[in-house]
């Protein structure tokens, strides 16, 4: 999955470790798409184990942390709708994979800056400056020149492949809104708690309570369908394990942790890796025939994706939307 945007900027008084964190983040998070393809089960299966495991990884800190406790029935609730948006979202995003592989899949999961946007836009009334309104157009110019506009017509998995992209990136959009709800309640204090836990909770515990939320939807998906919750071979398994480890775990919290303390336009440019690195990987690892006209327009896409990161609206600026640092 795509990584984060940028919430807000911050002096740089730790901009270089900061960045460290944003690039080997944005590297992790880059082979999500990979970890993905190498495994040999169904996509719904995979996007279970993704979050399954993932929630059982970022326990260990919450239970360190001394977190686990009912904080209401509003944040209950709040997490299962989070739960049930990132799993679809998951679906979508591995179903595109696997028909259009990790690279494509993954560029179109970014166009998600443009549907927060437009969720600013009709709800929030934001003003859209001239710099992201060419940056609707020009990511679309992008998308064409990947997919081939002057050869034979796109077959019918690929066409749908591109629609599940587009679909997990309306998910995604509605995931970080939802998500920005979860983590506003971290800082607010409550005069019932003793002064160890007046602050909230952690990063790690939202992460992981989404996370077990979304594998109980995509496991209840799996079951429904028939499908097998086996895991046939080693392959498979240190995939789904590196994917929960570093894509679900680590890449988010590094990514988390180094936002607040960079520039907006610094680590919007960042994160641009990894949806770059993603196609790198699809080119590299899986053969993906790729021309000149295709590398075009992964450039065109990606700098329309970084315009529309650092040109929103001043609602958006504000941190009032779209901004977050899951």
């Amino acid at each position: 999955m795509p990584a984060p945007i940028p919430l807000r900027t911050e002096p740089d008084s730790a901009a270089r470790r900061a960045v460290l964190h944003l690039l080997m983040g944005a590297v992790m998070i880059s082979f999500s798409g990979v970890w993905v393809k190498l495994t040999h089960i169904p996509p719904m299966t995979s996007a279970f184990y993704r979050v399954f495991f993932g929630g059982l990884i970022l326990l260990i800190p919450a239970l360190y942390r001394k977190e686990i406790r009912f904080y209401g029935s509003r944040h209950l609730t709040i997490g299962l709708v989070c739960g049930f948006v990132f799993a679809l979202d998951l679906g979508f995003y591995h179903h595109s994979i696997h028909y259009i592989g990790p690279g494509l899949s993954t560029i179109l999961a970014n166009f998600q800056v443009f549907i927060l946007t437009g969720f600013g836009i009709i709800f929030l009334k934001e003003q859209v400056s001239l710099l992201f309104a060419l940056s609707i157009p020009l990511a679309f110019c992008g998308l064409f020149m990947i997919v081939g506009v002057s050869g034979p017509p796109l077959k019918d998995l690929y066409r749908t492949g591109i629609y599940f992209g587009l679909a997990a990136a309306a998910c995604y959009a509605g995931f970080i809104l939802l998500l920005r709800k979860l983590q506003s309640d971290r800082n607010q204090s409550d005069p019932s708690q003793s002064d160890r836990n007046r602050g909230g909770f952690s990063f790690f515990y939202v992460i992981m309570m989404v996370s077990f939320a979304t594998s109980l939807f995509l496991g209840a998906q799996v079951g429904a369908s028939g499908l097998s919750f086996a895991i046939p071979d080693l392959q498979t398994l240190i995939s789904l394990l590196a994917l929960a480890i570093f894509s679900q775990g680590i890449g988010w919290i590094l990514i988390t942790n180094a936002l607040p303390k960079i520039r907006a336009s610094h680590s919007g440019l960042i994160l641009l890796l990894q949806p770059a690195l993603a196609f790198v990987w699809d080119v590299l690892f899986f053969q993906r025939p790729t021309g000149w006209l295709n590398w075009l327009g992964v450039m065109v896409a990606l700098a329309a994706i970084y315009m529309g990161m650092v040109g929103r609206g001043k609602t958006a600026a504000s941190g009032k939307i779209g901004k977050s640092t899951a």
